[in-house]
């Protein structure tokens, strides 16, 4: 995985990820399943050309889903939540 948009899959835009970027300066991000913090850590610097401090990242489990009688299941993703230096800022929030 070179390519930091791939390891980057999309921003999550929430209430909670709101109040983080305003107050924490963190921002949170679905990634790529098998990426680690470093390479996280070097895409989001790479992308939005901020500067990162820390890195924190969780595995969420899908959710079971009901369809009429059959039973599926959500993906399974990483989400992580990168908090940037006080003078670093990502205008996407």
């Amino acid at each position: 995985m070179d390519n930091p948009y791939q390891i980057i899959i999309r921003p999550l835009i929430t209430e909670k990820g709101t109040h983080q970027a305003e107050t924490l300066n963190a921002y949170p991000f679905q990634v790529h399943s098998l990426a680690n913090k470093t390479q996280i850590k070097q895409a989001v610097e790479k992308i939005y050309n901020v500067k990162v401090v820390d890195v924190r990242t969780a595995n969420r489990k899908g959710k079971r889903r009901r369809r009429g009688r059959t039973v599926g299941i959500t993906a399974h993703w990483k989400k992580a939540v990168v908090v940037l230096d006080e003078n670093s800022r990502i205008d996407l929030f």
